[in-house]
């Protein structure tokens, strides 16, 4: 490894940690010849995924379009983008790890939409608004009409589990 102060060749490895919930490795590093210290980080080669859009179009898949879909739709609410990153990073790991190197962008909007479902209900509902397009009130209470069971029953086992313990 080239030291990127002096450009020297021999450096050393003086700690190494696994990082990014095991995804990276960080390395601190020391420059034999001017004593500088750096940090690298190894992480896995990223291999290019295709979206399918709606209308048969591939393109590159972009992390930034699923994040910034996630933080649109979490705008004034009280979600830290800490959980957004997570929540992208998941996201973003399940892709990658598929076999196939192509996937639909529906896929994706429900990948987003079952993570916004878990982060905030209010997020989800504008996700959902605008990735199944609604044309009007009743195709949103509809939607409604899905999450609130949901809920409902999520509290129910969350009761029940505390009761056991």
């Amino acid at each position: 490894m080239k030291c990127p102060f002096c450009q020297a060749i021999r450096t050393r490895v003086i700690d190494s940690r696994v990082v990014e919930g095991g995804t990276a490795i960080r390395r601190r590093r020391y420059c034999e010849s001017c004593g500088m210290r750096f940090t690298t980080f190894e992480r896995r080669e990223k291999v290019q995924v295709y979206v399918i859009k709606r209308d048969g179009n591939r393109e590159a898949y972009s992390r930034e379009k699923v994040a910034g879909g996630m933080y649109k739709a979490c705008n004034k609410r009280n979600v830290q983008s800490s959980v957004i990153e997570q929540a992208v990073d998941e996201i973003e790991e399940e892709i990658m790890s598929r076999a196939s190197k192509e996937i639909s962008a529906s896929e994706i909007g429900e990948m987003v939409m079952e993570k916004l479902k878990r982060i905030d209900e209010v997020a989800y509902l504008r996700f959902a608004s605008v990735y199944k397009r609604f044309g009007d009130i009743t195709e949103f209470e509809k939607e409604l009409g899905i999450l609130i069971p949901e809920r409902k029953k999520e509290e129910r086992e969350g009761k029940e589990q505390e009761s056991d313990s």
